[in-house]
C-alpha cells in the first residue's frame, strides 16, 4: 500500500445528485454547482496542494427539495441543507464556524425496558 502525503486541513461533501436536480442552481446566473462555487470561494487549489478539498459525492440519501446536501468533514455530525441560490459567503462563513458551536446530541443508544 502506498500513501501520499496531502495539505487538506479538511473536507466538505457535496452530494452530486442534489446538485445535478438543481441543474446548477447558484452563481449569478444560478447555473454553477455548489461544488464549483465552493471551490472558487474557498480558493481552492487543484488536488492535494489545496488547504481544503471540495468533493463531490453520488449521493447522500437525504434528497431534500430545492436544496443540496453538504457535510464539512470536520463536523460530520452537521449536515447541511444548502438552499438554491444561497449566497456562497454566507455558505463558506457557515463553513468557517469555529468548531465550539455545539451541535445537536445523538439519540441514546439504548432506552431502559420499562
Amino acid at each position: 500500500m502506498r500513501v501520499l502525503a496531502s495539505r487538506w486541513q479538511g473536507s466538505v461533501l457535496v452530494c452530486g445528485k442534489c446538485s445535478k436536480k438543481l441543474d446548477g442552481g447558484f452563481g449569478e446566473k444560478g447555473r454553477t454547482p455548489l461544488a464549483k462555487l465552493l471551490r472558487q470561494a474557498l480558493g481552492v487549489k487543484k488536488g492535494r496542494k489545496s488547504d481544503r478539498g471540495v468533493v463531490e459525492v453520488r449521493c447522500l440519501g437525504v434528497c431534500p427539495k430545492n436544496a443540496v446536501v453538504m457535510v464539512d468533514g470536520a463536523r460530520p455530525d452537521r449536515w447541511m441543507l444548502v438552499p438554491a441560490g444561497a449566497d456562497a459567503e454566507e455558505v463558506v462563513a457557515t463553513l468557517n464556524e469555529p468548531a465550539s458551536v455545539p451541535s445537536p446530541s445523538p439519540p441514546p443508544a439504548s432506552l431502559p425496558l420499562p
